[in-house]
């Protein structure tokens, strides 16, 4: 495989069929002039490549791939089948999606195919072999992009009848069905598989004019949905992919994801990706610690360095407020996302669009067409720096003793379920946990729940809603084994169909909790409560208060207020060689830092570096050198870490000093040899 890529990719989206060819010439030039090494090509040129039926016109694509073949440019191939052309809507109008609320959509916008259409699906899985066939021995062709940005639902008669089809596979029986789905609540049984309707605004879905598409009667339903549509569009991906390697058995190929996007079960999908590639679009507001999780977790996915696929140099158009990168924050961000374990760094687009809902996303190129912006420069700056670190960094890898568990089956479940707290998001209950991690320099891995735990001195699984066959044992074997295992409210509830573990919350946790949470208290967003520590300090909690009794765990600390003021809301609890703490609330961001430093101390988890700092401190390694990428994300200028005074920075070649200050988006990454 070619998946270990000889250079850091420095590139992007590149669409020359949108122009004519004199600026052709001109962007190779300013390519050069920037760094650029590579560029992906052909995302949405399907219209092009095919404008009939029967007819196929390579010519243009053979030029482009000829003209950056020549200039010494890698090239990300894409299969361009994220959006129909008009033609096969026209004469095949059931590949388009049939939305939440019902509506069978037209000609338009992208993303738009029906996954389960056959004639889609033949009309892509020829053009992917036509691709592949006619540009798989160009050696300069380092990757394919398959499609582009997985997502979107359909609930057509086709996605219908097919999901009978997975169920069938899944439940063999319909009494097996009925049992899942607990379908004799509202007296919903059915006797036959044809008798199962997709669960939209026109079925189970509570949704409001078919716009929400969180709310449903029978999770059960909604949730294997979820699966059968994740698992549709992964087989749109293999069926490309296969077609591909029959024609180029070296080239990586990949898809490009997007971060914690809820649509798609991605542990899934890595498993049938050569290499992770994903497109990081913060906001204006999305905090650095956010991202750095969002990063960690596509790394996560295969346990392997990933490919950023996608940045803007600059701003958004699509986000309600499109703020500009300000000076050197690009290169923080494209740093520290090397940092987390990227061997790459891309963008969307090379060339500003002069037209289209994406005409003032950001590009290295401008509309004005030339080197003389602030963008560019910057971007060629940095394409100086990814030279000079050359392949060095290719391959390294994050080490971490520290995990957290995410997991799309309890993302799905846990925002379907109805109550307690409307205000109760998956992503925001993992993130606050992994933000102490990152402000302590802290490195932790993004993992599945099928995880080797044993890897961890420390897993964490905040919110582990559903607990499928085989978890809980897996859990309490790592625990035994001498690991610690923090878990708490909302955890344990749940089997795969969301039914609930009876016999006492958190089901099958609870042994290993060595707790029973009675009740659940939901907090409305103007209500608190307090945790009072053993040593007697307060700290606020709100959202929601399990109400624990204690069956061997220890209280750690307990509640200040209302009825069950007194009562624990912290436990550890012994289990074997390992111990787990059970948090039964949602502590305030300094009630959960002071319980976590308990626990990593006493699982022996530590930072990258021992002296405490405000600084980004990120570390990969290979069997010979440890690489430190420290990096200044706050408002104000911040000492060195004095552990760095006399290294040398390899990306300026200058030797690092004591009374160094490093100012808001500033970057130095220094290497040493691994003892």
């Amino acid at each position: 495989m070619k998946a270990k890529f000889t250079q850091i990719l420095y590139g992007g989206d590149y669409n020359p069929e949108q122009w004519p060819r004199e600026i052709w010439q001109q962007d190779m030039e300013l390519f050069d002039e920037a760094g650029i090494n590579s560029a992906t090509i052909n995302v949405f040129s399907w219209a092009k490549l095919q404008p009939s039926e029967e007819v196929y016109d390579f010519s243009e694509l053979d030029d482009i791939v000829d003209m950056l073949t020549k200039a010494g440019k890698q090239i990300v191939l894409a299969t361009s089948t994220a959006a129909l052309p008009a033609w096969m809507v026209k004469r095949y109008p059931e590949v388009a999606r049939t939305d939440y609320g019902g509506r069978h959509h037209k000609f338009g916008q992208r993303h738009n195919a029906c996954p389960n259409s056959p004639v889609y699906r033949h009309f892509a899985k020829e053009l992917a072999s036509r691709l592949a066939e006619r540009y798989g021995k160009n050696d300069n062709v380092v990757c394919w992009h398959v499609n582009n940005e997985y997502g979107g639902e359909c609930y057509c008669e086709n996605c219908e009848k097919a999901f009978r089809v997975w169920l069938k596979r899944k439940y063999k029986t319909i009494e097996a069905l009925n049992k899942a789905w607990n379908l004799s609540f509202w007296g919903h049984t059915i006797y036959d598989w044809d008798e199962v309707v997709l669960p939209n605004a026109l079925g189970e879905g509570l949704g409001f004019r078919g716009e929400d598409e969180d709310g449903t009667a029978f999770a059960g339903i909604s949730i294997d949905y979820r699966r059968f549509n994740s698992d549709s569009l992964l087989e749109n991906f293999k069926m490309e992919r296969d077609a591909i390697r029959q024609y180029d058995k070296d080239a990586a190929i990949t898809t490009n994801l997007m971060g914690t996007f809820k649509g798609l079960d991605y542990f899934k999908w890595a498993k049938e990706m050569d290499i992770v590639s994903w497109d990081n679009y913060p906001s204006y507001d999305t905090p650095w610690s956010m991202t750095a999780m969002r990063h960690d977790l596509m790394r996560g996915l295969k346990a392997e360095p990933f490919m950023l696929m996608e940045q803007t140099p600059s701003q958004q158009n699509w986000q309600p407020y499109n703020s500009l990168k300000k000076p050197g924050q690009m290169r923080a961000q494209s740093y520290q996302t090397v940092a987390h374990g990227a061997d790459t760094i891309q963008f969307f687009q090379l060339r500003r669009s002069v037209g289209g809902c994406e005409k003032f996303h950001g590009a290295v190129i401008e509309h004005v067409g030339t080197a003389k912006t602030r963008v560019f420069r910057e971007t060629a700056e940095l394409g100086a720096e990814l030279r000079s670190i050359g392949a060095s960094i290719i391959g390294a890898e994050n080490e971490s003793k520290a995990g957290i568990i995410f997991d799309w089956d309890n993302y799905w479940a846990l925002e379907y379920t109805s109550g307690p707290n409307k205000d109760l998001k998956y992503v925001d209950q993992i993130w606050r946990y992994y933000e102490y991690f990152y402000n302590k320099n802290i490195s932790v891995d993004m993992i599945p729940v099928d995880a080797d735990f044993g890897k961890y001195d420390l897993v964490a699984a905040p919110v582990l809603y559903m607990v499928k066959e085989g978890v809980a044992e897996a859990i309490e074997k790592y625990v035994a084994d001498g690991g610690t295992f923090v878990t708490g409210f909302m955890s344990g509830i749940v089997d795969q169909s969301d039914n609930v573990h009876l016999g006492g919350y958190p089901g099958p946790l609870r042994k290993l909790a060595g707790i029973w949470a009675e009740e659940i208290d939901a907090l409305a967003p103007e209500q608190s409560n307090e945790i009072v520590f053993g040593d007697g300090t307060r700290k606020q909690c709100r959202m929601l208060c399990d109400i624990l009794h204690l069956e061997g765990a220890e209280e750690i600390a307990q509640y200040g207020d209302d009825f069950y003021a007194g009562t624990p809301v912290v436990t550890k609890n012994a289990f074997g060689r390992g111990c787990t703490y059970y948090v039964g609330t949602v502590p305030e961001r300094d009630g959960l830092a002071k319980l976590l430093d308990m626990v990593c101390d006493e699982a022996g988890v530590r930072p990258v570096i021992a002296e405490e700092t405000e600084l980004e401190v990120t570390r990969r390694v290979t069997e010979t050198q440890e690489i430190y990428f420290i990096m200044n994300f706050k408002d104000q200028e911040l000492a060195l870490p004095g552990v760095f005074a006399g290294k040398t920075d390899i990306l300026t070649g200058r030797v690092l000093t004591a009374d160094e200050q490093l100012k808001k988006y500033e970057v130095r990454v220094v290497s040493v040899p691994r003892a």
